[in-house]
């Protein structure tokens, strides 16, 4: 007979089903809520650079290239111009004060200096006729004064006789009257003319003085104008090595073109152009060091030219020490400016990851997965070398240096 068979609730099937359903909502959940929704980019390693953040001294520098010049110079200007007649000394010598250097020819300037040297004798000598005028003419009075004072000697005694006799009654009023008019004319006389040689001695010594001091500065004025033709004698104001550019017999030199310099040798200085960017930072005493011939050098900032041009400024540094052997003038150095004080800082060193990040961000190697993470950092300062870290990385994590401007929007890659 036939036997009724129960109905299985859990057929392999339907098992199957469940279980298929419960690994898709599982795929479901973990893509919701745990798989990696980054953007992601393949990579080979090897055309990467990576470097290492690690603690160490951060010194606050930049790297500069100066010229050698020498720490004195004394620059060349012509005060007259003429004509190149004669030149004694060349570009590069060396020279003691005094030595001529070239000579210079100018006919208008000597004809104009024969010119003005006639007429300062012809102004010296009118000068001279003057005085001699003055001189004869106090002269002239001096003997007007002992004139009278002789006429005056010779009535003084005649007009007491006459005086004494006419009291007595020997001698008439007449004879009296004439030889007291006499004696009282000359002593008015004398006092009239020792008035007028007295204001007149006054006036001329004042109008002596004058004099005087006009023919000094005509005198010093003639001196000058001899001066001028040795003007056309070019010396060495001082000794050291003469740098001048290119001259030839019969060139003309203007009045006040520099034509040249002397260098003093004993000692030289560094002129650095810097970026006018650093020009809040820049002061004195700021140091550098620069490495020639396998020695290291120091130097200081003495003197900052302020005036920017194309974007730059000048400082003039000087050596700490001595200056190097064998250094030339218009050599270069390149230099290693401090700006700051050194300190323990955690670093990252430079790379072209920066100008497409501007260091807001960078790549990060996590070491589990093998691949290189986007991560947001900040930076602080920086030197050719190294930037500062400021916050985002810790020491020994790796980063991708190198350029990104090939990884697009990708916030992940993965190293092959």
């Amino acid at each position: 007979m036939d036997r009724k068979l129960d109905k299985r609730t859990w057929t392999p099937k339907r098992i199957a089903m469940i279980a298929g359903g419960m690994i898709l909502l599982a795929g479901i959940i973990y893509q919701i809520g745990f798989a990696d929704h980054r953007s992601t980019m393949n990579v080979e390693q090897d055309r990467l650079s990576i470097a290492t953040v690690s603690t160490g001294e951060f010194t606050d520098y930049i790297l500069v290239s100066g010229q050698i010049e020498p720490a004195r110079t004394f620059f060349l200007d012509a005060i007259e111009g003429g004509m190149v007649y004669q030149l004694v000394r060349e570009s590069g010598a060396l020279v003691d004060k005094g030595d001529t250097i070239l000579t210079l020819t100018n006919s208008n300037l000597q004809l104009d200096v024969m010119q003005r040297e006639t007429m300062l004798y012809e102004q010296i000598n009118n000068l001279r006729q003057t005085r001699l005028f003055l001189d004869q003419n106090n002269l002239d009075q001096k003997g007007q004064l002992a004139e009278i004072n002789y006429q005056i000697s010779l009535l003084e005694p005649q007009y007491k006789r006459f005086k004494e006799l006419h009291a007595k009654k020997l001698v008439s009023d007449r004879e009296f009257e004439e030889v007291k008019e006499q004696y009282e004319y000359n002593l008015r006389r004398k006092e009239l003319t020792y008035e007028s040689y007295r204001n007149d001695s006054i006036a001329r010594a004042i109008q002596l003085g004058q004099l005087r001091q006009s023919e000094s500065r005509m005198n010093a004025s003639l001196n000058g104008v001899g001066q001028i033709l040795n003007n056309l004698v070019i010396t060495a104001p001082i000794a050291g090595q003469l740098a001048m550019e290119q001259i030839e017999i019969g060139q003309a030199i203007n009045p006040g073109q520099r034509y040249g310099q002397i260098d003093i040798l004993d000692e030289f200085k560094v002129r650095v152009p810097i970026d006018e960017l650093y020009l809040p930072r820049i002061g004195q005493g700021l140091r550098g060091k620069f490495t020639l011939s396998g020695e290291e050098h120091e130097l200081e900032i003495m003197k900052i030219y302020p005036t920017i041009t194309n974007g730059r400024f000048e400082v003039d540094m000087k050596f700490t020490g001595a200056s190097p052997q064998g250094i030339r003038r218009g050599q270069s150095v390149r230099i290693r400016l401090e700006l700051g004080d050194s300190e323990q800082s955690l670093l990252l060193p430079t790379g072209g990851f920066f100008k497409d990040t501007g260091g807001n961000w960078v790549f990060v190697l996590n070491p589990t997965t093998g691949m290189a993470e986007k991560r947001v950092i900040r930076l602080g300062r920086k030197n050719p070398e190294f930037y500062e870290v400021l916050e985002g990385l810790v020491e020994g994590e790796k980063v991708i240096i190198s350029g990104y401007e090939n990884f697009g929007t990708n916030e992940v890659l993965e190293l092959k």
